[in-house]
């Protein structure tokens, strides 16, 4: 396959080497926007917005990813495998388990579990580990330590499910879980076979432990700034 691709209508060489990745287009249009300089729209396809632009001096993109592991299964993959992007780097929204994070707080996720299925494909004798690229995951600490943020470093799980009939979510945090997304295992898995780099940094919007605090989808979509930022120093 060659490109553009099926759920792409960029030209090669219309990505930057770094893309950052967030679930919702509109968070998509606001990093574009606010953040990054001379920025053209290089995708559009479903309403999956891609943009490429310059900050502080250097060439990087950001594209939506949509919702949950398929979702972000397609786009990293065509990123990664057709349009030679090097590293991705999520930027999402995360419910938390942890007494430690409040609402705004940022999980750099070390490691993704998953109750879904996508690593099957890879027809493993055993159960593979979809952790983050350490550069990425040591860079991040450094731009969390500048900004002055409360961060945990650890465990995320990226759920198959939004709306959990069995409602389990907090069993994983006995196992020191940080909290739940829906994309990350998935990213980290294309991106350990195609040989890439990739890292999730989510910012906290719901809380299992302090739900007073939750966030709305505006607040999710234009607040989460300090996040970008972080992303963006990485990049």
């Amino acid at each position: 396959m060659g490109v553009p691709t099926p759920h792409i209508s960029a030209k090669l060489g219309d990505f930057a080497k770094t893309v950052l990745m967030p679930g919702d287009p509109k968070r998509a249009k606001f990093i574009a926007e606010n953040y990054l300089e001379n920025a053209v729209l290089v995708n559009d396809v479903r309403g999956v917005q891609g943009y490429t632009g310059y900050y502080k001096g250097k060439r990087v993109s950001v594209m939506a990813s949509g919702m949950g592991q398929p979702s972000i299964g397609i786009y990293s993959y065509e990123l990664f495998n057709f349009y030679d992007v090097d590293a991705i780097i999520r930027v999402g929204s995360c419910g938390s388990f942890s007494p430690d994070l409040h609402v705004r707080d940022i999980i750099v996720a070390m490691g993704a579990c998953t109750n879904g299925n996508y690593a099957s494909q890879y027809n493993l004798p055993g159960t593979f580990s979809p952790i983050a690229d350490f550069d990425l995951v040591r860079r991040a600490v450094e731009e969390c330590e500048k900004a002055g943020v409360n961060y945990r470093v650890g465990n995320i799980l990226s759920s198959d499910m939004f709306y959990d009939d069995a409602n389990s979510g907090m069993q994983w945090s006995k196992m020191g879980v940080l909290g739940v997304e829906m994309e990350s295992a998935a990213l980290y898995c294309n991106a350990a076979r195609a040989g890439k780099k990739a890292l999730c940094i989510c910012t906290v919007s719901d809380s299992f432990i302090y739900p007073e605090e939750n966030t709305t989808a505006e607040e999710r979509q234009n607040s989460f700034t300090k996040m970008m930022e972080i992303a963006l120093g990485l990049a």
